[in-house]
């Protein structure tokens, strides 16, 4: 009962919850403090996100190197084609679903908050593309060199910032969130909208299982191979992602799992059911796309156009290598590009950052279930191979 009060959705939830009611109740005179408050704990979340950035993508690329085999730019251009492409459907249900939601964005009648009555900003270090770039340098740079000195420090680097996260961003997180909706609820901007989150997430995950049924059949018909044989090993592992909302803590059930299915060889899951959990996104990408654009037309009034979003689309496969190191998953490792890229402000991200977290399980369980159907494509891969490779 406990670990159930001090998970992060539970937490999130009454930061959702306690700043709704303090919203309604509030006056002019709270809402100084709150505004500050909201303002400052921003600025200590947006700070940390170059440092996440570069503590969580670049060991993650350089950790690569052990696995490096003929395969692995195979299984990485599948990794990220499913992770792109899945973002670019949920794109595109947006663009067709939410104009049917009849999302309503009543910026004439909203009160005035008030200005804060203390202001502290805190620069981050660098730009999120700064950020970005140098991590992918150090990570490039660190699988080719081979040093265990360069690997290690890395990795301590991660730990440091993994740290930080779990001690420091986690924990501000519900007040940040509780701070935001304590403003959309005071301006009267977010009650009317509640129920249009209730639909946005069925429809986030019926996206995953078209996705997913899109996979198999692409990898079965790739592979010359009945993809029932691997799916219907696949439900213990769902429900584990689902319970566990972690790949990392569904990873030996779903080796266990793929072990079973008779088409899929041991030699290449033993390698790619632990790359993919770490590199295959596709259900938290499909996710977080059709949610920021719901978002942007709650609170902004507008879809964010097309080129945007395929910018967004290509750039969060990037950024969701470093997702399953980071408490929060893809949304946390993206905040970078949500705000630069789409121009979210701090109660764009907290509400983005709610409603992911609803469903985050949902999105880790379509991410490793998807994985075995990687794992067949690559199967298929690699006996062709082999057949190539067999005297006539």
């Amino acid at each position: 009962m406990k670990k159930f009060f001090t998970s992060t959705i539970v937490q999130l939830l009454a930061g959702v919850i306690a700043g709704i009611l303090l919203g309604t109740v509030a006056n002019e005179q709270a809402m100084y403090v709150v505004v500050s408050v909201k303002h400052i704990l921003g600025q200590l979340i947006f700070f940390m996100v170059p440092l996440i950035i570069l503590g969580f993508v670049a060991p993650s690329i350089a950790r690569l190197k052990n696995n490096v085999g003929g395969m692995l730019g195979i299984a990485l251009l599948l990794a990220y084609t499913s992770s792109v492409a899945g973002g670019l459907f949920a794109a595109f249900v947006g663009y067709e679903a939410i104009p049917f939601l009849h999302v309503d964005t009543a910026g004439s009648t909203l009160k005035e908050i008030p200005a804060m009555l203390f202001q502290l900003d805190i620069p981050p270090v660098m730009s999120v593309i700064s950020a970005l770039v140098l991590a992918l340098m150090l990570g490039i740079s660190a699988v080719w060199i081979r040093s265990s000195v360069v690997q290690d420090l890395l990795e301590s680097f991660q730990q440091m910032i993994l740290l930080l996260v779990t001690r420091v961003l986690i924990p501000v997180l519900p007040f940040f969130i509780a701070a935001n909706f304590c403003v959309l609820s005071y301006e009267g901007s977010i009650a009317s909208q509640l129920p249009i989150f209730v639909s946005v997430i069925l429809i986030a995950i019926v996206c995953h299982y078209i996705w997913l049924f899109v996979l198999y059949g692409l990898a079965g018909i790739y592979a010359g191979k009945n993809p029932l044989r691997v799916l219907k090993h696949y439900g213990p592992v769902y429900l584990t992602a689902v319970g566990t909302m972690s790949s990392a803590a569904t990873l030996g059930v779903a080796l266990q799992c793929a072990g079973k299915s008779d088409v899929l060889r041991k030699d290449v899951t033993d390698f790619s059911i632990p790359l993919f959990a770490n590199v295959h996104l596709c259900g938290s990408v499909i996710t977080e796309v059709f949610f920021v654009m719901t978002v942007s037309q709650v609170l902004y009034g507008v879809i964010p156009p097309l080129a945007t979003m395929i910018t967004f689309v290509f750039l969060l496969g990037i950024f969701a290598i470093a997702a399953p190191g980071v408490p929060g998953g893809t949304v946390m490792a993206s905040l970078g590009i949500v705000l630069s890229v789409l121009g979210f402000d701090e109660a764009g991200t907290a509400l983005l950052l709610t409603i992911f977290a609803l469903q985050d399980s949902f999105g880790t369980a379509c991410n490793v279930t998807g994985d075995g159907a990687l794992s067949l494509a690559l199967t298929g891969y690699a006996n062709k191979k082999e057949n190539d490779l067999i005297p006539e």
